[in-house]
């Protein structure tokens, strides 16, 4: 984990954390995490989540086995394990391992379908923090062109 400083801001930022600091961060594990990597977080605010979809994923023998087509509720899932190891990573080592809860989706929109070979990038940011309840926006991308956004809340637990 690279930590760099900003000093006017007093903003902290991480270049990229690996599948096993997230691991640290969030419980979810094969076959339900869903992201590999996260690279550009800015603690507190906002980071992206990287998702590689490999043909070898198990919802595609039945999502669809004709034409394999990542769920779109997956997605929303990776956005919120995105912004789960963000808040982790924000709050610290005492929060590693908690559970997240969803509390809302909204505006969920799938603009196209995410195939195997496909690198989803997730953009999450926080849109508010009260207590224990983050909410946040997420756009997931694939080279570049949306394929899914959606607001959502979520509780962590502590």
């Amino acid at each position: 984990m690279e930590t760099k400083q900003e000093s006017q801001q007093d903003v902290q930022t991480i270049d990229k954390i690996d599948v096993n600091r997230i691991m640290q961060a969030i419980p979810h594990r094969y076959p339900f995490l869903l992201i590999d990597r996260m690279v550009e977080i800015v603690l507190g605010e906002e980071a992206t989540g990287i998702k590689n979809v490999s043909v070898n994923e198990p919802f595609f023998q039945g999502h669809f086995p004709e034409r394999p087509v990542m769920p779109g509720v997956l997605i929303v899932e990776a956005m919120a394990q995105t912004a789960a190891t963000l808040v982790v990573l924000t709050l610290g080592k005492a929060f590693e391992g908690k559970l997240v809860y969803f509390m809302t989706i909204e505006g969920a929109k799938f603009r196209r379908p995410v195939e195997p070979g496909d690198q989803l990038r997730i953009h999450v940011k926080k849109e508010r923090h009260r207590s224990n309840v983050w909410k946040f926006r997420g756009v997931a991308k694939v080279d570049d062109v949306i394929v899914a956004e959606a607001t959502f809340s979520a509780m962590i637990m502590g």
